[in-house]
């Protein structure tokens, strides 16, 4: 591996965890059989649709799948004959050369690192997008298929979803798109409506333990206890990618904090609120600060779900459902998570102190339960 391939493949990528493989290059997949066998079948068929859009929520296998597909393509030799799967070994060339990003007819657009800034682009930016013109500028070689992944397809910004369209409008031929997308209702119609859409699941109980346990080996990580990875299990949602990060990260404790002091409201222990919050925003605590937010919006979107259906909290989270009252405190436990979010956009984006958005955070979810709860 050249040293320019070395350092494209060791930068910051956002779909991957720290110390874990990234999805290209992973050989197993667990779950949505369906989806990897209507591509199977579309292939065999020899009526492979030009587009496909991978729809689903985050983690649970729609760039692996792309991955592996793409594989399974850049690996034909013209002489396509019958296969039983779209796995193929991990000693042939093709498997390194899509770890490696480097299989000339292979093509990954997603938001681009910014050595200048230290961070990732906050979308795929057109100047991605250009690279689908000098990509389609060179042959593929008599019968090979060339593969463009869009990962995530719902992170184009304008300017690069007009570029995209383009090409999905007159796609070459032996070409096909994979677009990766956790919102499909960002992307425009227009693309939307040139693709054929695969519906990914979150995994079952068994194939989130299975993914689990299978990430870890890969990783040469000591694998989690079983009870460990159970007790995750409600707040993972059937996202692989979401319980590795719980489990790396104390997510579960986290979550029994953060319910904890959620249940004494409208009067919140300002002693704990303040320990947390110096724990989370402490240097080198990023993953931490980035969970705190995650784990507050799904347990708030839990509570208020929680009263309208009776279903869905977990923990301690139902006696805080038990006691909104009203479709007023309804919609301002609602609205409050917005609020939320918009501060700490707001708050990245200008680099301001950490610490003081946490605790802002508490003190507004104070003042809403003064109003909301009973």
């Amino acid at each position: 591996m050249s040293d320019d391939t070395r350092a494209q493949v060791e930068i910051p990528e956002a779909d991957r965890l720290d110390g874990f493989a990234h999805p290209r290059m992973v050989s197993e997949f667990f779950g949505n059989r369906a989806a990897e066998q209507a591509l199977l079948e579309a292939f065999t068929a020899n009526r492979l649709h030009h587009a496909w859009l991978f729809s689903g929520p985050e983690g649970i296998g729609k760039a692996t799948l792309a991955y592996r597909f793409a594989r399974f393509l850049l690996a034909q030799d013209g002489n396509e004959a019958e296969s039983a799967g779209l796995s193929i070994d991990r000693n042939h060339p093709v498997f390194p050369q899509v770890g490696a990003l480097s299989h000339p007819n292979l093509l990954v657009l997603r938001r681009p690192w910014m050595p200048d800034r230290k961070r990732l682009a906050t979308a795929i930016t057109i100047s991605e997008a250009r690279r689908l013109r000098r990509f389609f500028g060179h042959t593929a070689g008599a019968g090979q298929w060339r593969v463009v992944i869009i990962d995530r397809a719902d992170e184009l910004n304008a300017a690069a979803a007009n570029a995209l369209l383009k090409n999905l409008e007159e796609p070459p031929a032996r070409c096909v798109f994979l677009l990766v997308c956790s919102a499909p209702g960002r992307l425009p119609v227009t693309i939307r409506s040139r693709c054929r859409t695969l519906g990914f699941a979150p995994l079952d109980e068994g194939e989130f333990e299975s993914a689990v346990f299978s990430a870890y080996e890969a990783a040469d990580l000591e694998r989690p206890s079983l009870e460990a990875v159970k007790a995750i299990m409600g707040l993972s949602q059937g996202s692989v990618g979401r319980g590795l990060r719980l489990l790396e990260s104390g997510g579960r404790e986290m979550h029994t904090r953060l319910v904890k002091l959620m249940e004494s409201l409208p009067e919140l222990n300002h002693e704990a609120v303040h320990m947390l919050a110096d724990e989370i925003t402490a240097s080198g605590a990023d993953g931490s600060y980035e969970l705190f937010f995650d784990l507050t919006g799904e347990a708030l979107a839990r509570i208020v779900g929680h009263a309208v259906t009776g279903q869905g909290a977990l923990g301690g989270e139902t006696h805080l459902a038990e006691r909104l009252h009203g479709s007023s405190a309804l919609a301002q436990m609602a609205g409050l998570w917005e609020t939320i979010q918009r501060a700490k956009v707001e708050a990245d984006a200008l680099n301001l102190d950490r610490k003081n958005l946490v605790l802002g955070t508490f003190f507004k979810l104070e003042d809403t339960a003064r109003q909301a709860l009973r």
